[in-house]
């Protein structure tokens, strides 16, 4: 009876639900959201803090009764009410300026292809119950391969290589549906532990994940460069407590990162081994495509193409295919319904 109402004060939305950042799209607008999955609580009170970028700037910065933490762990929900919270503050965000009972939205919400029923239960109830009409859920591989614009739809595969924060997802897609695919937990935030452990073992110096980022963001690389290059790297030496710097250079982080490298690149290999014939042949026409976070990785197109003796290539802005897929799903969702996955929740109304 109220869905010509809320229809017409609600902005439908499609997230990326991600471990390290989340991506807001609004039908008819495009991306308006881009913040960290981080949540700051306050332990006495159990009152939340701040949200996304405020609570980013909070990490590893807070006194002992107030944590900054994140609410999704390699890509599913971890502290379901924390993550109603954090979905309520951005729905709140998109719908500003409209009045709270009126904030009732259709929302596309990607998801890794590897969790549960419980899990997708899981992230359809914190969505309706942070405020949206009706929750749909899309494997993050075929929302990032449409955000990449591959004919996902059509009688020819296609495969998508998407590395995130929690997990890194490999699929082959065609006729809207997933042929062989693979999720794993070993993504960006492993990339990171390696860096950690590496600066353990090597220099005796105790890193905290931000550094650990800035390092991977700044030097690290998957493949040899053409030219080295150098960063410092600030800690604590484990010998003496004291601080300390040591210069790395792209060698010692690839180094670092090899372990969680070659498990994905050995995962790639065992999905295309998987793959009927014929989907290889088109595979080898157009290649494989990288997305996510981990794509912007030096050199991580050159050793996949290596490996596999197929073409490789990166999508455009690769950090926002999956919320880009999301987004146009959203804009057309009676017409790419199919590419939901089945819920026995509410459907789409006619």
């Amino acid at each position: 009876m109220f869905d010509p109402i809320f229809k017409r004060f609600s902005k439908d939305i499609g997230i990326d639900l991600g471990t390290a950042n989340t991506l807001v799209y609004v039908k008819g607008k495009g991306i308006v959201i881009n913040e960290p999955s981080v949540v700051a609580v306050n332990q006495r009170t159990k009152q939340i803090l701040a949200i996304g970028q405020e609570a980013q700037r909070m990490v590893g910065r807070t006194p002992a009764h107030i944590v900054a933490t994140r609410p999704l762990v390699d890509g599913v929900i971890s502290d379901f009410e924390v993550t109603e919270q954090m979905l309520r503050y951005f729905i709140d965000k998109v719908h500003q300026g409209t009045y709270s009972f009126l904030r009732r939205p259709r929302v596309v919400i990607g998801i890794p292809s590897g969790v549960t029923e419980v899990e997708k239960r899981a992230v359809i109830d914190a969505a309706v119950n942070a405020g949206a009409r009706q929750a749909f859920l899309v494997e993050e591989p075929m929302a990032a391969s449409i955000g990449a614009r591959l004919p996902v739809q059509d009688a020819q595969g296609s495969m998508i290589v998407d590395i995130g924060g929690g997990t890194s997802e490999i699929a082959v897609l065609s006729l809207g549906g997933v042929v062989v695919s693979r999720s794993l937990r070993i993504a960006g935030d492993e990339m990171n532990e390696n860096i950690i452990q590496y600066a353990r073992d090597n220099f005796n110096l105790l890193v905290g994940p931000r550094s650990a980022e800035d390092i991977k963001i700044k030097v690290g690389s998957a493949y040899p460069l053409p030219e080295p290059l150098y960063t410092q790297l600030r800690g604590r030496d484990l010998l003496t407590g004291l601080p300390k710097e040591v210069t790395v250079s792209d060698t010692h982080v690839r180094e670092a990162l090899a372990p969680s490298i070659r498990v994905i690149v050995n995962e790639i290999k065992n999905v295309v081994e998987e793959t009927p014939p014929e989907i290889i042949s088109d595979i080898m026409h157009r290649g494989i495509v990288l997305a996510g976070g981990g794509a912007l990785l030096r050199g991580l197109d050159q050793l996949v193409a290596e490996e596999t003796q197929m073409p490789v290539s990166v999508a455009d802005d690769p950090l926002t295919c999956v919320v880009r897929g999301c987004g146009i799903v959203v804009e057309d969702l009676e017409n790419l319904k199919d590419v939901l996955l089945p819920t026995n929740f509410e459907r789409i109304p006619r």
